[in-house]
């Protein structure tokens, strides 16, 4: 899902970035991204998922926490998925735009036809902006099947400038909890994720609420949903990005991932489900897939890469989000 959270103009923060969730040891992804390139030397690099799996542009701490939730996917959910060749072509696994200063990479995974997951996409994004700065999006979500209404998985970390950065972490509900409070108390109450939000709220007093300008987006985002933006104060150094997330953000998010991957999907959802009910779940999840796209990536990513690459790239998603 698309969030329109930063305020920096023609930027997306749903990056449908994506490193491969395949069965993700680091080796294997390493040697399965093929990049697109622009130059004959660039082409004989035989290594180039390997600099793509390294995540050049993040933070230490924010790349050891891409590579940590990625391989905990792996060695959770690799039975649970496809190879992300199956779902992305080569020249949308890597992309640039002309002048090579903003960057992509995207992976898809289909779920098995046995599995509730429908796919987990994987992505970051190096963005350049028009004051000459960058940003640098990383995403992980995770989408289920109408098998099950167990609620979808959505990281996003977003460094907006070397000391300020916005944390999104939610399970997305499938489901109205007002006319469905079992709902509520199984994922949300019983799970203790406001606990989770509360620690974070509690140990980080750099973390203020961040509130979307779109109303749609918070309609959607679950009561315990953790989104915060952090600005730290420190002479213009990283240190204490770095330390907050390091001792803050990885623990809490690989905590909610552990937890989606363990009550989501191997458990599944709260009661049998219908035919008329998986009807509803489809229609809920397409709207928000195709708002998703709509809002933000339909407008920005021709900004950022160009029509060509923006073509290429919204195909691959709009045919696996089935819009």
């Amino acid at each position: 899902m698309t969030l329109p959270l930063c305020p920096h103009p023609h930027v997306y923060l749903n990056s449908f970035s994506a490193l491969p969730l395949k069965k993700i040891s680091t080796r294997k992804i390493r040697n399965s991204i093929r990049a697109l390139s622009t130059t004959p030397s660039e082409m004989e690099q035989p290594m180039r998922g390997q600099r793509l799996m390294e995540f050049p542009h993040l933070l230490a701490p924010h790349k050891d926490l891409m590579v940590g939730l990625i391989s905990a996917v792996d060695k959770r959910l690799h039975g649970h998925l496809l190879p992300s060749s199956a779902s992305v072509p080569p020249d949308a696994e890597y992309y640039q735009n002309q002048s090579g200063a903003s960057q992509g990479s995207l992976c898809i995974n289909r779920g098995v036809d046995s599995s509730h997951i429908d796919f987990i996409l994987t992505s970051w994004l190096h963005l350049s902006l028009p004051n000459g700065g960058a940003m640098n999006i990383t995403n992980i979500q995770g989408y289920l099947k109408s098998s099950t209404d167990a609620p979808h998985f959505q990281f996003e970390l977003v460094q907006c400038s070397p000391t300020y950065f916005i944390f999104f972490l939610d399970l997305i509900p499938r489901k109205d909890l007002v006319l469905h409070p079992d709902y509520l108390k199984t994922f949300y109450e019983d799970s203790q994720l406001e606990a989770l939000r509360k620690q974070l709220d509690t140990q980080v007093l750099e973390a203020k609420p961040y509130f979307s300008s779109s109303l749609y987006f918070r309609n959607v985002v679950s009561p315990t949903g953790i989104l915060v933006s952090i600005t730290c104060e420190d002479g213009g150094t990283t240190e204490r990005a770095e330390e907050i997330i390091r001792d803050n953000i990885d623990p809490i998010a690989n905590e909610v991932l552990e937890l989606w991957m363990d009550s989501c999907v191997c458990k599944g959802g709260t009661a049998a489900i219908e035919e008329n009910e998986r009807d509803q779940l489809e229609k809920r999840d397409r709207m928000i897939k195709s708002r998703a796209v709509e809002m933000d990536l339909s407008s920005s990513m021709p900004i950022q890469f160009g029509q060509d690459v923006a073509d290429r790239i919204l195909g691959v998603i709009r045919g696996v989000f089935r819009i």
